[in-house]
């Protein structure tokens, strides 16, 4: 997969890792040239991290401003980003470059027109070194806006392996076998999952996983667009094998209640924290970032994963998720912002966060080397390995009102079926009518 650019990029690696991200000039877009072509400039740049997030990605801007000698300021906007960078745009104050979490939310600026499309040299690199996938999440009606810079991979299912040695299992290799390892678990003393009901995009990612498998890529690209229904017979199916886990009290750990009150990281706790009351966690790769800081646990020791199995003898998903970097149009310094996005586009840039630790990139041309851990390492080979088999999540894809909103849409309606999995068919109907009605508007 990397195989022609191993020895030089190993080189650089090194490099950055031993001197800082500014030792490797180049790669395929420079950003300036590493001549300090943007001194006296300042590139903004608004996105949704705070915390350790932002502090990484602050090196990286750091980076980007050694190599091109601009100025950087980052401003965090809460999950609302639509709605904040709106504002700051009828303001007359756009931000240079916006960190997109959603695909959902790139179409709607593209379609307000507040985007700047990439630059030839961004894109050269894109088509370049990420596979088509990413082109085509960061596309809106053929023109190319985003680069995705990091991803999340969301088809990670994490253990204690002290728990599953303890119930004398392995990591399975099919759903039906999880749930058979899960009982085994149970019988052992420690529930199976904890699920992390309160937080309704959990749910959806539960969903996403059984249904890409079940139904396979094109059935969920249609779903994702809306150009399927939702009391398909494809998602009754995919919540009645849903449903099965939700109500089964040996494998949800303190049952649907508990798991209506449990919310991400508390369900992170349940496994790594220092009453465990579970022995799996299904979520991202993100997970082993909560795991580490927050419990301190050693990720591939007392933390490790197995990917998302193959549900009914169809391929293992890969989900992911994902930031895109785009220009807005109004922009004060868009010019410069474009510069950044090219330096972004690069493995020198991508580098440097992997090395800080909680980021995993798309790009293909990034030395698995430069991750800090052979955990993190196994979930970049897995995401990048998937090439165009990856899906992005389909909740981020549809409008907010449907996908992405606390208490309403399919984030309330997937926690009234945790609460009461009895009635697929009804859940699928309402799905589809707040489907209907977010996509209408």
């Amino acid at each position: 997969m990397m195989r022609r650019r191993t020895t030089l990029l190993t080189g650089c690696t090194a490099l950055v890792l031993a001197l800082g991200a500014t030792a490797c000039g180049g790669g395929p877009v420079s950003a300036g040239g590493g001549d300090k072509a943007l001194s006296g400039q300042t590139v903004t740049v608004a996105g949704v991290w705070s915390g350790s997030e932002q502090k990484n990605f602050q090196k990286v801007l750091d980076a980007f401003a050694e190599k091109t000698g601009a100025k950087t300021q980052f401003v965090s906007t809460g999950d609302n980003v639509s709605t904040v960078v709106g504002s700051k745009i009828e303001g007359g104050n756009a931000p240079d470059v916006v960190m997109v979490p959603q695909v959902g939310v790139l179409q709607q600026f593209a379609q307000k027109g507040w985007l700047k499309p990439l630059s030839p040299a961004a894109q050269k690199t894109i088509t370049a070194d990420y596979a088509p996938v990413w082109k085509k999440y960061g596309s809106v009606d053929g023109t190319l806006y985003g680069l995705y810079f990091k991803a999340a991979h969301k088809s990670t299912v994490w253990y204690s392996p002290d728990a599953l040695a303890q119930a004398g299992v392995k990591p399975p290799k099919s759903y039906d076998d999880m749930l058979k390892a899960g009982h085994t678990v149970s019988d052992s003393g420690l529930a199976a999952f904890a699920v992390a009901g309160q937080d309704g995009w959990t749910l959806t990612d539960w969903f996403e996983n059984v249904y890409l498998s079940q139904a396979g890529p094109e059935k969920y690209d249609a779903l994702a667009a809306h150009k399927l229904k939702w009391t398909d017979p494809t998602v009754v199916k995919a919540l009645t094998t849903l449903g099965k886990l939700f109500k089964d009290k040996q494998l949800v750990a303190g049952g649907q209640k508990e798991a209506l009150n449990t919310d991400f990281p508390g369900s992170v706790e349940k496994v790594f924290g220092p009453e465990p009351e579970a022995g799996l966690v299904y979520e991202g790769d993100f997970v082993a970032g909560v795991a580490h800081d927050q419990f301190g646990k050693s990720i591939g020791k007392d933390a490790d994963f197995f990917p998302f199995p193959a549900v009914d003898g169809g391929t293992a998903p890969v989900v992911s998720g994902g930031d895109a970097a785009v220009v807005l149009k109004d922009a004060k310094n868009a010019k410069a912002g474009m510069k950044l996005l090219e330096y972004l586009a690069t493995p020198e840039a991508a580098a440097v966060w992997a090395k800080a630790g909680g980021f995993l990139s798309p790009n293909k041309k990034l030395n698995l080397s430069a991750y800090g851990d052979d955990v993190t390492r196994a979930t970049a080979k897995s995401l990048v390995g998937a090439g165009d088999s990856v899906r992005f999540d389909m909740s981020d894809q549809a409008p907010a009102a449907f996908g992405g909103t606390k208490g309403t849409g399919e984030w309330k309606l997937l926690q009234d079926f945790l609460r009461d999995p009895s009635d697929p068919k009804g859940t699928a109907a309402k799905l589809e009518a707040a489907a209907a009605k977010a996509y209408q508007g």
